[in-house]
């Protein structure tokens, strides 16, 4: 099977090699800020971090191997140096030009003679005027131009400092290290387009693969055999990459922002963050920080570990990892608990580490813990005293219902985990029922789909509007019909309409009257602004959904909720600027997604007896909260 060659290389080994610029790359184009920057960092590196890190690591130079007839070439040079950088051959450069050019114009400035040779397969007047760069031929080219400037800004960064010019020659050459990556049998066109074109970088993951599928790591010296244990491991990375990939599976694991391309690189970072390898301490102190430390740390591993199962226990590790994260998922209540943390940002280092510690005690030992941890979470967004708490001094539930919420609603929020959880343990009492019963035995349960719910910014919004609408002026009076027009019937519609079109005052509050009549209100529709804001009269709403209905009563958002649901945003009628009724079109929505106790809220799940469609009650809302309750004593079980 191919194996790309991957290893790291200081600039000193590369001196007297040969690099070809193939036709298929644009010329040297580094800014002056790039040239800077490349020097503040090895430079800062020798100043501050030397200590700390091995080494300064650039990052991959990817290369292919040129075929050619070395003994020939050998046998017409003229001296011992042209063979020795025979010897080193001669290297297609894939991605890395910029840096080698920017090296070549560095190391010319320090004064060395036996810089690796640049050749450029369309521009060779590019090659010579590397070799003697002056400011007399810089207009001639845009290549020259660039490499004009270059040397100009390194110049004016040492300063003629001689002392500093050494000091930075030697970090130069031994403590800077490219990421040699040599690709074998692969288009490089193809690999070039991926690098730059489409500005996808060599990940970890691609990296760490090389030195994973390297036959040096592997006992047998049967050539089928180790080819046959390659192509094992590589096809269950594919399955590992592959299932990371799936959305849902991703999503249940991490939150959005993950910019790499691929996945796989996740497991990686745990292991390394970890040091689940045992890496000497010294060693892993010196790995660094940036982009590529993750490389780095299983660089040194296979490094440094010369006995042939380091192969056997990286891959197990890594085996181990993405089976525990399967398990998390296949399971009931390890898939919603952990999915929920995973949302508050809870740290999953800790959790592998938790689980790995308990589950040879007692799952069950496992699930208290989550749900510790989700109590914690909840308590998070209130100032509560932790000593009582901790103390039990105070009823963790009638602790987190008792709250009374600002009138303005600023601090509404605080209530998200609650419902957020709410919705979760609802599923989870849903799967366990229908687990419980013989008729269905489900071998599948139904998933809160986390995946969804992260493609969405969630707001917590009243259910019964915060707005005291008495409708004694023309303006409220609007704002009230536009409100009740999604639940009218069609009769009512039309003279919501009529209303509008009406010119006469009179004829207008006629009108008003009798459509209100049509939505009668009783004393347990009346709600003090206390009540109004309470957990009670809260659910969570896409921020898309709850912008479109605004301050609709019950029966309106209704509407709304149940379009959402079919996939489809339902507008509340709206006044012109010149007065008139506007009723605009449906439109599709981005997501179906409505959490499932929001929809439950507006079917009015959790009332004992049908009330009123058109208002949230306080009947309802005592219902509501009793549900709400019962999920959170599953925390207390």
């Amino acid at each position: 099977m191919t194996e790309n060659v991957i290893e790291l290389k200081t600039v000193r080994n590369l001196l007297g090699m040969n690099f070809l610029i193939p036709n298929y790359q644009r010329g040297y184009r580094w800014t002056g800020q790039q040239v800077r920057d490349l020097l503040n960092d090895v430079w800062d590196y020798y100043e501050n971090d030397k200590t700390k890190t091995e080494f300064y690591c650039l990052q991959p130079l990817v290369i292919r191997r040129q075929d050619e007839n070395i003994l020939e070439k050998i046998r017409a040079a003229n001296t011992i140096e042209e063979i020795k950088g025979l010897l080193k051959g001669s290297w297609e450069v894939i991605d890395g030009q910029q840096r080698l050019t920017t090296i070549f114009i560095i190391l010319s400035e320090l004064g060395e003679k036996n810089i690796y040779h640049l050749k450029y397969a369309t521009r060779d007047g590019s090659e010579r005027y590397l070799m003697n760069i002056n400011n007399e031929e810089k207009d001639n080219n845009i290549d020259y131009f660039h490499i004009f400037q270059s040397k100009r800004i390194i110049s004016e960064w040492f300063d003629n400092d001689d002392d500093k010019k050494s000091k930075f020659k030697e970090i130069l050459l031994n403590d800077v290290k490219f990421i040699w990556y040599e690709s074998v049998n692969e288009d490089p066109i193809k690999v070039f387009t991926r690098l730059n074109i489409g500005k996808i970088s060599l990940t970890n993951a691609e990296l760490i693969k090389a030195l994973v599928l390297n036959r040096s790591n592997f006992i047998s010296s049967d050539i089928d055999h180790l080819k046959l244990r390659q192509q094992e491991i590589a096809t269950e990375w594919d399955i590992i990459e592959y299932s990371l990939q799936n959305e849902e599976f991703w999503l249940f694991l991490n939150n959005i922002g993950y910019k790499r391309p691929t996945r796989i690189d996740f497991i990686f970072d745990m292991i390394c963050d970890k040091n689940k390898l045992e890496l000497d301490k010294d060693k892993y102190k010196l790995i660094g920080t940036d982009e590529y430390r993750t490389f780095r740390y299983f660089y040194e591993y296979f490094k440094s570990d010369n006995d042939q199962l380091s192969i056997k226990k990286c891959w197990k590790k890594v085996k181990a990892y993405y089976q525990t994260f399967r398990e998390w998922f296949n399971d009931l209540e390890l898939y919603h608990y952990i999915g929920y943390l995973v949302i508050h940002k809870y740290n999953l280092y800790d959790l592998m580490d938790k689980w790995n510690n308990q589950k040879k005690v007692d799952k069950k030992m496992f699930v208290d813990y989550l749900k510790k941890e989700i109590k914690k979470e909840i308590l998070k967004k209130f100032k509560f005293d932790q000593t009582d708490i901790e103390s039990d001094k105070y009823d963790f539930i009638d602790l987190v219902l008792g709250v009374q919420y600002k009138e303005d609603g600023s601090d509404k929020k605080k209530c998200k985990p609650i419902l957020l959880f709410h919705s979760i343990q609802t599923v989870v009492n849903q799967n366990n029922n229908n687990l419980d019963n013989e008729k269905y035995q489900l071998g599948v349960f139904y998933k809160f789909p986390f995946h969804l719910y992260k493609l969405e910014n969630w707001d917590v919004e009243h259910i019964n509007s915060n707005t005291t609408n008495e409708e004694d002026d023309p303006a409220t009076q609007n704002e009230w019909l536009l409100n009740v027009y999604l639940s009218a019937d069609e009769e009512t519609q039309s003279k919501i309409c009529e209303y509008f079109k009406q010119t006469d005052t009179n004829d207008k509050k006629i009108l008003f009257n009798y459509i209100k009549d049509k939505f009668p209100q009783t004393e347990d529709k009346e709600w003090t602004s206390e009540e109004k804001n309470k957990i009670w009269n809260y659910t969570l709403l896409d921020s898309s959904t709850n912008r479109s209905y605004g301050n609709a009563i019950f029966s309106g958002k209704r509407r709304v909720i149940i379009g959402k649901d079919k996939g489809q945003l339902i507008p509340i009628p709206k006044i012109t600027k010149d007065g008139k009724f506007e009723l605009t079109e449906e439109t599709k929505a981005k997501s179906s997604f409505v959490p499932p106790c929001t929809k439950q809220v507006f079917m009015k799940y959790y009332s004992s007896t049908m009330s009123d469609a058109n208002y949230w009650t306080k009947i309802d809302a005592k219902g509501y909260q009793n549900d709400i309750e019962n999920c959170l004593k599953k925390l207390e079980d």
